[in-house]
């Protein structure tokens, strides 16, 4: 019996485990938290940046844009650019039946009302009124310009917080 006890030998252990590389499981667990915490991130930034809803993110990237470019075009196509955005966020934002068919001074009178910030649309939005269809030479001050849609990109900012009036 000797004999054959001496001829045994001691099992060996499995080999370990190799941890890498990890398992498929493991793979599409790290790719889908990445995943979400990518998705996070940029839904956290558009907040940021664009805390408003769909029509007035467009708006006012449309306004910041032609901001932007109010030095480099000509206040005739600049204003004429601003006085088709404000239309087309008037009507977005309070209908086509409140603010379509206002012109010259109802329209901006109307402006003026339904700008929670305040802003005198009646005094400084005159320019959008005769710039457009004054002669290419009249000189502008582009400031004024600009103020004007700095006064726009508030209103859009802020349009959520008071009703239209009619």
């Amino acid at each position: 019996m000797q004999n054959s006890y001496s001829q045994l030998r001691d099992i060996r252990g499995l080999d370990p485990i190799s941890s890498w590389p990890p398992a498929p499981g493991w793979w599409l667990l790290v790719f889908g938290a990445l995943l979400t915490l990518a998705l996070i991130l940029w839904y956290l930034r558009l907040r940021r940046d664009y805390p408003l809803g769909r029509w007035q993110r467009d708006a006012k990237r449309r306004l910041v844009r032609l901001k932007r470019r109010i030095p480099t075009h000509t206040p005739h196509e600049s204003a004429a650019e601003l006085s088709e955005l404000l239309r087309r966020i008037a009507i977005a934002r309070c209908g086509r039946a409140h603010c379509a068919g206002l012109t010259g001074e109802a329209w901006l009178t109307w402006l003026e009302n339904n700008d929670p910030n305040g802003f005198h649309w009646r005094e400084e939005g005159r320019l959008l009124l005769e710039l457009p269809y004054a002669p290419p030479d009249r000189p502008t001050d582009q400031s004024r310009l600009i103020r004007l849609t700095e006064a726009a990109i508030r209103w859009v900012s802020a349009a959520d917080k008071v009703p239209c009036h009619v």
